[in-house]
C-alpha cells in the first residue's frame, strides 16, 4: 500500500488559494490569470511562480464539492503544500486529496505525483488516516488481478490484518466445508484448482454488541456453465469487491477499537468451469436446511453469501451487514455510483441514508418487497436462487438472502458495484471502496459511549 501524502506541519509549504473568482486576487495575479485562461472555474488550477520561475502559489477554482481537492493531489507538481483560509469542510478536502493521490502501481514502473499536504487545523490526522488507508486497501484488493488475488491471497490478507489487531482467524477450507455443513459455498467453488474456503475472524470483547460482516469472495467469475461473454468477463477480477469492502471495514473497527464484538465472515472461491461445476437445474443443500434449485450459475454471490449468512445468524448478531457485487439490475437502477441497500430496520436505514449523503459516500435505499418472495418459487426445491422473469433483480437477490437471516436484530444488504468506471477527483478508474465510511461512522455512532 502506497504512503499517504500528508507533510509535517513544520515543513516549507507552498500556499493554494481557493478562489471563485478573480476579483478579490492581486494585480500581478489578474494579469497572470488572464494570460492563461484562469476564470477561477471549478477544479481550474494555475501556478504561480516568481521571476526565477520557482513555484510560490496556486489558485485553484472553488467547488462546492469539497473532495474535489483530489485533483490537486494529482495535478500539482511534487511538493508540499498547504491550502490557505478557511474551508467549508477540512476533513472531506483533505480526504480527497488523500484519495486523489490514489496510484495502482504494483504492475508498472509509474510514480505518483508527490505533492504532499499539510492538514489543515480541525482535521483529525488519526480519523482521516484511518478511513484513507481503509479506501487504499479496499482499491488494492479489487484492483489485484485474479492470478494473484485467489482464495489463498485473500486468507493470507485477513490473516495479516488478524495478526495486527490480535484476531483470531479460522479457515474451513475444501471438502471440510461438506462436513461442515456449508454445501453452498463448496458447490460455487469445487471447480476451481484453488479451494474453497470460508474464513472468520473474530476480535473484541465478547461481552460487547455483535457486528457481523460478510463479504462476497468470488475472486474471480467466469458465469461457470452459463459462462459470460468475453465483455462481462473482463472486470471479473473484481467480484470479490464485497469482501474487500467487508475487510476493509474490519480494519477500520479495530483501528478504532470500536466497542463492538466483531466477526468477519468471507467466503472466498473461484466460480470456475470444469469437469465437476456445479450446473443450471442442480438441487443444492444449504447450511439453513434449505433446498435451492440453481436457476443459473452466473448468480454464485448469493449462493456462497447464503451459508455464510446462516452461520453468522446463528449467534444471534446485534447488527449483520453483508456486501456483494451481486448483481447488474442494481447498476440498471441505480448506476455505478449509487449502491442500493436493503433492510427492514427503518432507524438503520435513515441513519446509514443521511450519514451517507453527509460525509459523501452516496448510498440509497431499495426495498424488500415481500410480494416478490413468489418470483423466487421452485416447484421441486424449497426455493429457486434467482428470479423467473427479468424483472426486480437487485431486489429478488436481497430477497433470497433474506431467507438465510432470521435471528439477526438487525440486517442490512448491500449491491456494490466495487468499481469506478469514469474517473472523479478522488476516484480514479479502477476497484472502490463503496459505503465502508458510512457503515463505520453508523456502527461508531450506534455502539460508542
Amino acid at each position: 500500500m502506497q504512503d499517504l501524502p500528508i507533510a509535517s506541519p513544520k515543513s516549507k509549504s507552498v500556499p493554494i488559494q481557493m478562489v471563485g473568482d478573480t476579483k478579490n486576487l492581486s494585480a500581478e495575479q489578474k494579469a497572470w490569470a488572464k494570460a492563461n485562461g484562469f476564470q477561477g472555474q471549478s477544479g481550474q488550477i494555475l501556478l504561480c511562480s516568481d521571476s526565477k520561475g520557482a513555484l510560490t502559489s496556486v489558485l485553484f477554482g472553488k467547488s462546492e464539492q469539497p473532495m474535489d481537492a483530489g485533483k490537486l493531489a494529482s495535478s500539482l507538481p511534487a511538493g508540499n503544500y498547504h491550502i490557505e483560509g478557511e474551508l467549508d469542510d477540512p476533513h472531506l478536502t483533505s480526504l480527497g486529496w488523500m484519495l486523489g493521490a490514489y496510484r495502482f502501481t504494483q504492475y508498472n514502473n509509474k510514480k505518483d505525483q508527490g505533492a504532499k499536504l499539510v492538514l489543515p487545523k480541525g482535521v483529525d490526522a488519526e480519523d482521516l488516516v484511518r478511513e484513507a488507508e481503509a479506501s487504499f486497501l479496499a482499491r488494492d484488493l479489487i484492483n489485484t488481478p485474479a492470478n494473484d488475488m485467489g482464495p489463498d491471497q485473500l486468507e493470507k490478507c485477513i490473516r495479516t490484518i488478524g495478526r495486527k489487531f490480535k484476531a483470531q482467524v479460522s479457515v474451513i477450507k475444501g471438502d471440510a466445508l461438506l462436513k461442515k455443513n456449508f454445501p453452498m459455498i463448496h458447490a460455487v467453488g469445487r471447480a476451481s484448482v484453488d479451494a474453497p474456503r470460508l474464513i472468520d475472524l473474530k476480535w473484541g470483547n465478547a461481552k460487547h454488541p455483535k457486528v457481523t460482516l460478510v463479504g462476497k469472495g468470488v475472486i474471480f467469475d467466469s458465469g461457470g456453465l452459463n459462462i459470460k461473454p468475453g465483455n462481462s468477463m473482463a472486470l471479473m477480477k473484481k467480484d470479490m469487491g464485497g469482501a474487500a469492502n467487508t475487510i476493509a471495514l474490519a480494519q477500520m473497527i479495530m483501528d478504532a477499537k470500536l466497542p463492538v464484538r466483531l466477526r468477519l465472515l468471507v467466503p472466498a472461491v473461484e466460480n470456475a468451469i470444469s469437469a465437476n461445476a456445479f450446473r443450471p437445474g442442480d438441487i443444492l443443500p444449504s447450511r439453513k436446511g434449505l433446498s435451492v434449485e440453481i436457476g443459473n450459475t452466473d448468480a454464485e454471490g448469493r449462493l456462497i453469501l447464503g451459508d455464510a449468512l446462516a452461520l453468522g445468524d446463528e449467534e444471534k448478531p446485534d447488527l449483520m451487514i453483508d456486501m456483494a457485487t451481486l448483481t447488474g439490475a442494481a447498476r440498471v437502477a441505480l448506476g455505478p455510483d449509487l449502491p442500493p441497500f436493503y433492510t427492514d430496520d427503518d432507524e438503520l436505514a435513515d441513519a446509514i441514508s443521511h450519514t451517507s449523503m453527509d460525509i459523501n459516500d452516496p448510498l440509497w435505499r431499495m426495498p424488500l418487497w415481500d410480494p416478490y418472495q413468489k418470483m423466487l418459487s421452485s416447484k421441486i426445491a424449497d426455493v429457486n436462487h434467482i428470479s423467473t422473469g427479468g424483472f426486480a433483480g437487485s431486489i429478488t437477490a436481497g430477497l433470497f438472502l433474506s431467507r438465510f437471516v432470521e435471528h439477526a436484530k438487525s440486517w442490512a444488504h448491500f449491491d456494490i458495484y466495487g468499481w469506478t468506471p469514469t474517473a472523479k477527483p478522488w476516484m480514479p478508474v479502477g476497484g472502490e471502496a463503496q459505503g465502508i465510511r458510512t457503515l463505520f461512522e453508523v456502527i461508531k455512532n450506534k455502539y460508542w459511549k
